[in-house]
């Protein structure tokens, strides 16, 4: 696999031909998992839709933006009811093992996109508790050094950061390490951050115009429904991604004529 820099260097000499178009849509090779991690209400526990609806509409927003539905996985803790979806079951090990899977395949760079509750140990899946350790295990072992974005839809999601981080990775977070996030009983039909993300993705051109147009989003939303404090969501970008991610368009670019 060329390192992210050759990738970045062989687009940039694209570009100054004039072949910047053609080198604008990379996101067909890149690994992709869009995970619900729970099925249940915040507050009363009982059963919601709301991260299934995040997880089925997130990975059609992704796949519409260019990411090859051949190289994307979806995860559901309960996949009997989405037989359209064709979710796998969510469990770390399994996620891994897909994860690591698709990147055999798919060794452009790894999309890893959670949406579920969370506390300021982690995130839930199914029941149990991921750990910042835990993905930095899973994303380290299944990415490597390929460029990766990694966004988690959860309550304190901002104490992920710390962990992931990395010169070839970019992480957008729906909370700061010490805030909750909204938008998670059974009346909403997804988390307020998954709904600023689908309604943010058909005009980003890229990851770099995603992360602060979602962040206003949330901002906005927060504000007309009254609710508080600001959840505040985290966006940190690597070194080495940010040209990468500078030059990719989530649209292929459309053919010229002529």
């Amino acid at each position: 696999m060329k390192s992210p820099l050759l990738i970045v260097a062989a687009l940039i000499a694209l570009c100054g031909q004039g072949g910047c178009a053609r080198a604008q849509s990379g996101f067909a090779d890149w690994a992709a998992i869009i995970v619900a991690g729970d099925y249940h209400a915040a507050h009363t526990d009982n059963p919601t839709e709301t991260f299934d609806n995040a997880r089925r509409d997130v990975a059609h927003a992704f796949e519409k933006a260019g990411f090859s539905p051949a190289n994307l996985i979806q995860f559901s803790v309960r996949p009997q009811r989405y037989p359209a979806d064709a979710p796998h079951k969510t469990d770390p090990q399994g996620i891994f093992d897909d994860l690591r899977a698709l990147t055999a395949r798919a060794p452009g760079g790894c999309l890893i996109y959670f949406t579920t509750h969370g506390s300021p140990e982690g995130i839930v899946l199914d029941g149990s508790l991921a750990t910042p350790r835990l993905l930095k295990t899973i994303v380290s072992n299944s990415c490597g050094a390929r460029p990766t974005v990694i966004i988690l839809s959860a309550c304190f999601s901002g104490v992920f950061i710390p962990a992931l981080k990395g010169a070839n990775r970019m992480i957008l977070t729906a909370a700061r390490a010490d805030r909750a996030s909204f938008g998670c009983s059974e009346a909403d039909t997804y988390p307020f951050f998954d709904g600023c993300v689908l309604q943010a993705l058909p005009a980003a051109t890229g990851f770099l115009d995603l992360g602060p147009a979602v962040q206003t989003c949330v901002a906005k939303r927060e504000r007309a429904e009254g609710a508080g404090p600001p959840s505040k969501p985290q966006l940190a970008i690597g070194k080495s991604i940010r040209p990468l991610l500078g030059a990719l368009l989530f649209r292929p670019a459309p053919a010229k004529e002529g």
